[in-house]
């Protein structure tokens, strides 16, 4: 026993100046980065042009961005993975796109521009409206529908928004935002502030007729759009080889520029982007294809493997995922450790973990809110008559006693119809605070009908 102590005794005294040397090391170490010195770093792989000279693949970077693309592209990951856990949890309802795998490409774009500069993408828009400066809150918040989110918890996953910092959506119809876009940038050259808009539409939108007239008549006007294909290789569940005869997206302007860009290389995306916005300032629009990958199916409704196999996904996780890309270049330089990057992993799990805690606690919309947003201000509508409509609506506990009462109620529904239907026709130029507030007169007749159907119900 006494040997055994010693032995143990012996032991503890050899390791003890070896913790030292250990700890001594580690006080020696230098903290994480924060310097703005710059770096030169060579992009993953060269870019291929049409009708264009390609930019030079040298990246001018610096240590304090390198560590902001891995903290935001690993926050954006794990905001979507939250989101996935969320919507199995039935708490996020509705149709939900997820863009894990994708984050270079909204990283990257943001780092290559301004927030003058504007943008407009499709329904997987959670990490571009992060990236535009949009909080946790406001994502899990509208994602479960409540008054805390950025569209009120009335746009839902497909219809993020962000007028402050130029992000005009997240649009649901395939793309139906890419003549939007060419709109923004027809306001911004009118109006001759030297900025531009980023259209972003996927693979699956790229065979679309209304693209082709919008960047026609771009091209006419040499409007400073960019043309973003976000090409992840599968619309829906269709391979794109099985969907285009050409998939050379970049090419496929034709008498438009383009460039294939690596999208899983968020210092490729910037570059690239730089490039662009230099170039439709002064020669009008451009096409960047970049090449990307999506881990999650189109959908939540899509387990994203019956088309594609999992080796296939786990070989891009292990080959091209832009956040170990980073990773590998902050370690190549020494501009932090393993463990820090760890750190700075379980600190963003927290502050997921506390957004969708504030986000639980968030009220619903009131009833009253459905008709906000709508239609124009200052012609009726926002100033109550359907709201007062709405709350004189007969309540299912009263179906016995509606008499007279239902009588009144539907005259003034029919009353405050006709004034809609006239306000609808009065539209000139309308201005809008959200995405929802264009006036569509076949869906108020088919709200009219629906509440109609309500009103005469037994």
């Amino acid at each position: 026993m006494a040997l055994a102590n010693c032995a143990s005794s012996s032991r503890s005294n050899l390791l003890k100046p070896l913790i030292a040397v250990l700890s001594y090391t580690e006080t020696l170490r230098r903290p994480i980065s924060t310097s703005t010195d710059p770096l030169t770093i060579e992009t993953s792989l060269p870019f291929t042009s049409h009708n264009c000279e390609p930019p030079s693949r040298s990246v001018e970077t610096n240590p304090q961005e390198l560590i902001s693309f891995f903290r935001d592209m690993a926050t954006m990951r794990r905001m979507e993975i939250a989101a996935d856990s969320l919507y199995k949890a039935k708490l996020i309802r509705g149709f939900c796109h997820l863009y894990d795998g994708q984050e270079a490409v909204a990283v990257g774009m943001e780092a290559g521009i301004t927030k003058k500069d504007c943008i407009i993408t499709s329904y997987r828009d959670h990490c571009t409206f992060v990236g535009r400066g949009g909080t946790l809150l406001e994502v899990f918040s509208e994602l479960m529908g409540r008054q805390g989110g950025c569209s009120k918890g009335k746009g839902g996953s497909m219809h993020f928004y962000k007028k402050d910092a130029g992000f005009y959506g997240g649009h649901g119809i395939v793309g139906a935002q890419v003549p939007l876009g060419c709109g923004l940038a027809f306001a911004q050259k009118y109006s001759k502030d030297e900025t531009v808009t980023f259209a972003l539409y996927g693979d699956g939108a790229a065979n679309q007729g209304q693209l082709f007239e919008a960047l026609n008549i771009s091209a006419l006007w040499d409007l400073p759009v960019i043309l973003v294909c976000e090409n992840n290789h599968y619309g829906m569940g269709t391979a794109e080889w099985r969907a285009a005869k050409s998939p050379a997206y970049y090419k496929r302007g034709d008498y438009v520029p383009g460039l294939k860009v690596d999208g899983m290389d968020a210092l490729a995306v910037k570059q690239a982007c730089k490039f662009a916005k230099e170039h439709v300032l002064r020669k009008g629009p451009i096409i960047l294809e970049m090449d990307t990958y999506r881990y999650h199916g189109h959908s939540m409704s899509d387990p994203g493997s019956t088309y594609r196999t999992r080796d296939e996904i786990s070989g891009v996780r292990q080959e091209r995922d832009p956040i170990e890309r980073i990773r590998k270049v902050i370690l190549a330089h020494d501009l932090a450790t393993e463990r820090e990057l760890k750190d700075f992993e379980k600190e963003i799990r927290k502050e997921v973990d506390q957004a969708i805690a504030q986000a639980k606690e968030s009220p619903m919309p009131e009833p009253s809110e459905l008709f906000t947003n709508v239609y124009v201000k200052g012609l009726g509508t926002e100033g109550g008559i359907m709201r007062e409509t709405f709350i004189s609506l007969p309540s299912r506990t009263h179906q016995k006693q509606r008499g007279a009462t239902v009588k009144k109620s539907t005259s003034s529904f029919i009353h405050a119809e006709n004034l809609m239907m006239k306000s609808i026709t009065r539209v000139q130029a309308p201005q809008f605070d959200y995405p929802h507030q264009f006036c569509d007169s076949r869906s108020t007749t088919r709200r009219i009908s629906h509440l109609h159907r309500q009103l005469r119900s037994p």
